[in-house]
């Protein structure tokens, strides 16, 4: 499976940061030069889902310059921080919604806890060790850049912002008129760079289906929030709009992975999610645990190797240190298929929309460029 030939969501930071003159970055994107910038990431609003409701997003719409790819995993952890480092999620290293930390467990990287439903791991495991990279925020402090986070106010001091957002002033908002509000008086400044975020659309998406009426109605809140920044952008400024990952409705097809003796004989951990699963082998069962996965999968989705996966490019350069993250079998679903833990993951098996793997729907996302 060869990943879109379109650009990569790691880029837009980067080259934001160029183009406000911030040296050790570069401008890929070919964007203007700038003296205040800022990225509104809108959580699940894929490109395609994006065009077939044109109509609820006509500002979004009409703004929109060409598609992005996120990488492997498509999932909010790993976008993130492609925004928070510049880079794909074999370097940065949060290589999906769970993964396994050697000598921890299986991390769910965006409640900092172990998985499933174990102890909570801020007090033990530092987020700075598990992602040790220079963000994108330190970068461009440190170069005189004003900086800051537009986010709730509930992810504040959480394990995932201290990871990848790092560096930055805090803003802690509540709703959409904060949000906006907040995202504007961080442009206040020059230089400044902001990056502000939409949880929602996303939200709607996992329980309501992509496309339901309750999704179409919060993206038609979007393109209005879109609207509001856009109007009080100060002079010089930029606003890029994009997404951490698409989604699909996953259908009937779905497996419970626990419940299928096939799928679990050898494997000591899973981590990933419904549509991307990392699977952790026991001591000498790798042969076995691919030959099983890919017979009982079947067409149901790409099944491959560690270094299958990281030879292909799934999750771009990968470094020493995120490599034992991967898991030994990858499992990345196709079509609407989803591989479900219905005891593991009550919750997570219990939602309609779900994303994480490979296909244009999860893994294209719109570039959306405005301009004060």
């Amino acid at each position: 499976m060869d990943l879109p030939a379109q650009p990569h969501l790691s880029q837009v930071v980067p080259s934001l940061l160029s183009a406000l003159g911030v040296a050790g970055f570069a401008n890929t994107l070919d964007l203007p030069d700038v003296s205040r910038a800022c990225v509104l990431l809108v959580d699940g609003m894929g490109w395609e889902l994006l065009a077939a409701y044109a109509a609820d997003a006509p500002v979004l719409t009409e703004l929109a310059k060409r598609p992005l790819h996120v990488g492997f995993p498509s999932t909010t952890s790993a976008g993130l921080a492609a925004i928070g480092t510049g880079l794909a999620s074999g370097e940065h290293g949060m290589t999906g919604y769970t993964f396994e930390v050697p000598g921890v467990g299986v991390l769910n990287s965006l409640q900092w806890r172990v998985h499933p439903g174990g102890a909570d791991l801020l007090g033990t495991l530092s987020p700075e060790e598990v992602q040790p990279l220079p963000t994108t925020f330190e970068r461009a402090a440190a170069a005189g850049v004003t900086t800051s986070v537009v986010n709730y106010a509930k992810f504040s001091g959480t394990g995932m912002t201290r990871a990848v957002q790092r560096g930055s002033r805090y803003a802690g908002v509540h709703a959409l008129g904060d949000l906006g509000a907040e995202t504007l008086r961080a442009l206040e400044s020059s230089p400044s760079f902001c990056y502000a975020y939409h949880s929602e659309l996303d939200m709607l998406g996992h329980l309501y289906g992509p496309g339901s009426t309750a999704w179409r109605m919060q993206l038609r809140q979007v393109d209005r929030l879109v609207e509001s920044i856009v109007e009080g952008l100060p002079s010089g400024s930029v606003l890029a709009v994009v997404a951490d990952h698409g989604m699909v409705s996953v259908d009937g097809t779905a497996l419970d992975v626990d419940e299928i003796p096939a799928l679990v004989a050898g494997v000591r951990a899973l981590g990933g999610e419904a549509r991307a699963r990392h699977v952790y082998v026991e001591e000498g069962a790798a042969a076995d645990v691919l030959a099983a996965w890919r017979e009982t999968l079947g067409d149901n989705a790409w099944v491959v190797t560690r270094e299958e996966a990281i030879t292909a490019g799934w999750f771009g350069p990968v470094s020493d240190r995120v490599r034992p993250r991967i898991g030994d079998v990858v499992a990345a679903a196709r079509g609407d298929f989803g591989m479900l833990r219905r005891a593991a993951e009550p919750l997570e098996s219990s939602l309609i929309g779900h994303h994480g793997s490979l296909t244009s729907a999860e893994q294209l996302v719109p570039l959306v460029l405005a301009y004060g």
